[in-house]
């Protein structure tokens, strides 16, 4: 498929993404919570923390078909619970409807309530990366949840990677993979180049003093909301909400004074894509895919081919491309699932059930 095709089909579901955003979201059961602690778990530099432990959620029953939600750099679990996620998602008659899914969020590595660099160890905590987290993913999946077999795996921006990951890592453990918000190449161009100058902003701010620091250096907070301005929001959200310059101003000190996190487990997190290389295993995927993504995502632009070259390679590969509009938010897009909840309905309801190999 060309980019025109893609582009193309992208706006003829322009009107059903229209009525898609006006639906309401639906209740859906409560949130179970769980953590399982991984033993003497080994990283891909071989470190070794004796006790890694694994924070997650649930949603419906264990014996619904099981699904897997991976969610964004630095986020966690909770960004999938919100009424424009799971709300869309996991309601009676949605796409995931929690009385016929049994719904996975762990937290990752780094992140949420997972071990992370704040709890105690700060920077000696080990360098992780991306198969560090999937690993973790996986043995949670496997060795404590006792699943085989899952009917989707389905991830946002970090996550929509490590959907990549998963696909061709484990090619008989899924029947559907939807990574979003991302794309199946090398981690390069400006998305890597302000993820670089993010960490860079943190480790050269004299307060930060090599993660030994006794309150947030002031610098992480200005690098991150910077990061966040450049590559995520969209255009026409940001002319929306900041139409002259003191609307503009409001908007940027609202984002800065509700901005929270800690330097030591941002850096780590954000330092942890580097080696980020799904492409050499394309051609091993077995499941059926769905990528989707935002025409005006700032992190995966859409005019460089790259998603439409890599899915050749794929062999039940496809792309939705959500149109770009005035409400859209960039990079943030996928982030809100009225926007794509009909495109994973259909996946769904037509790819086959492989059988675990």
């Amino acid at each position: 498929m060309t980019l025109r095709s893609f582009l193309r089909a992208a706006w003829l579901g322009a009107a059903v993404l229209v009525a898609a955003s006006q639906a309401l979201a639906a209740d859906f059961p409560a949130p179970k919570q769980g953590t399982w602690v991984v033993r003497d778990f080994r990283f891909h530099t071989g470190d070794v923390l004796p006790e890694l432990k694994i924070h997650y959620q649930t949603v419906g029953e264990p014996t619904g078909e099981p699904v897997l939600m991976l969610h964004g750099t630095t986020g966690s679990s909770a960004s999938m619970l919100t009424p424009g996620f799971g709300g869309e998602l996991y309601g009676p008659g949605q796409p995931l409807d929690a009385a016929k899914y049994f719904i996975i969020l762990p937290d990752a590595i780094g992140t949420g309530g997972s071990t992370k660099p704040s709890d105690g160890l700060r920077m000696k905590f080990p360098k992780y990366n991306y198969d560090d987290m999937v690993e973790a993913q996986y043995r949670l999946v496997r060795e404590h949840l006792k699943i085989p077999h899952l009917r989707l795996v389905i991830g946002n921006s970090m996550g929509g990677m490590q959907t990549w990951m998963w696909a061709q890592k484990y090619p008989g453990m899924m029947d559907v993979a939807v990574p979003m918000a991302s794309l199946p190449t090398p981690m390069s161009g400006r998305n890597w180049t302000l993820r670089r100058l993010l960490t860079e902003s943190i480790r050269r701010d004299p307060a930060w003093n090599n993660g030994n620091y006794t309150t947030q250096p002031p610098g992480f907070q200005l690098a991150s909301i910077f990061f966040a301005t450049a590559t995520n929001g969209g255009n026409h959200s940001y002319m929306k909400n900041g139409p002259d310059r003191e609307k503009a101003d409001q908007a940027l000190e609202t984002r800065l004074k509700n901005f929270k996190g800690d330097a030591n487990d941002h850096l780590l997190q954000w330092e942890s894509s580097a080696d980020y290389n799904p492409s050499v295993g394309l051609e091993r995927i077995t499941a059926t895919l769905l990528a989707i993504n935002a025409a005006d995502d700032e992190r995966n632009p859409i005019e460089l081919g790259i998603l439409e070259r890599e899915l050749k390679r794929v062999k039940n590969g496809r792309a939705y491309i959500i149109p770009a509009s005035d409400q859209t938010l960039g990079h943030g897009t996928t982030g809100q699932a009225r926007f794509w909840k009909q495109e994973l309905d259909k996946v769904l309801k037509t790819a086959p059930r492989l059988a675990p190999m």
